[in-house]
């Protein structure tokens, strides 16, 4: 999936790809009203998952309401625009060139604010298919960082990704050589809305609330926040790109710790996925992901069950 750590059953995971997608994009229930997912696609066929035109809106968030929406053609002409060209890691690394907005400018602009000031807020940066990236402000008004709005390499977007997926409207990219790391920068494609939020008021049930620092559990917990929740929810609240890892049952009530562990490693190894192997992880990584996971096996917290909409589970298969 766009680029990230991604955590997966390993029967059901459907990650963006690799590289993750900035590996993408997350939850009906805190996703702006337009996500949903998208159509299916084929390896010929792109799929055509938002507006490509100047009527494409995009949201700024704050307080759990929108503050702002701002169509493509008011961005274009309101806002100083350039030309970016990178070696783009979703597009197998080839020099992709992008019409840009700085990133800075544009939340200034949405948000009505001075740079110093929103720096110092948290941010949740939410995609069409359910990708969610949170993101320290610092680092999202850092220089070098733009919002895409035409592919300046041809006519339409450039599909990307095995699901040929269509990444306008807007597209986040980084245009200095240090911040091509996905990991570090993630990508999200098909962006929708940009929310002023903290991850703790975005996904408390996320938590592995008492659980001390430093524990494998609290260890797994930095881990899957940093990177896979862009991708997956745990009690309903994350990504929707990948699978639910918790409710109605955890991953861990259905596959053994050593399935897991090797899924996550390899995931192509078990079936062909979108989900991008992660090689890099040491074996304490993939201990202490896997005691995150048993720790919130035990902090359950399913809203569709108890709205009737869903399907509770016993403690053990």
């Amino acid at each position: 999936m766009r680029g990230s750590l991604a955590l997966a059953s390993v029967a059901l995971l459907a990650c963006k790809e690799a590289p993750p997608r900035p590996t993408c994009p997350d939850a009906p229930t805190q996703a702006v009203s337009a996500a949903a997912t998208p159509p299916s696609a084929t390896a010929a066929t792109p799929t055509p998952a938002a507006p490509r035109d100047d009527d494409a809106q995009l949201q700024f968030r704050a307080g759990g309401k929108v503050v702002r929406a701002l169509r493509k053609h008011e961005l274009r002409t309101t806002l100083p625009n350039e030309t970016v060209r990178v070696d783009d890691n979703y597009y197998d690394g080839k020099p992709k060139t992008w019409r840009a907005i700085p990133l800075a400018r544009l939340v200034e602009h949405g948000f009505e604010g001075s740079g110093h000031a929103l720096a110092e807020q948290s941010y949740i940066l939410r995609c069409i298919d359910g990708y969610t990236v949170p993101f320290d402000g610092k680092r999202l008004l850092e220089a070098g960082g733009y919002l895409a709005f035409a592919d300046a390499d041809v006519a339409e977007w450039e599909p990307v990704g095995t699901k040929r997926d269509n990444p306008g409207p807007y597209f986040v990219v980084w245009g200095e050589p240090e911040q091509q790391n996905l990991e570090e920068y993630p990508r999200p494609y098909q962006l929708a809305a940009i929310e002023i939020a903290s991850f703790e008021s975005t996904f408390p049930h996320v938590l592995p609330t008492g659980e001390k620092e430093g524990s494998p559990a609290d260890r797994g917990f930095v881990l899957f926040k940093a990177q896979c929740i862009r991708c997956h929810a745990v009690n309903q609240e994350g990504g929707r790109v990948g699978p639910e890892l918790n409710v109605p049952r955890n991953v861990l009530e259905y596959r053994s710790e050593a399935q897991v562990k090797a899924f996550i490693r390899a995931p192509r190894s078990f079936r062909y996925s979108a989900m991008p192997s992660h090689p890099h992880l040491t074996a304490a990584d993939l201990d202490a992901l896997v005691a995150y996971l048993r720790a919130m096996g035990k902090r359950k917290h399913d809203p569709l069950a108890k709205a009737g909409k869903g399907t509770t589970s016993p403690s053990k298969p």
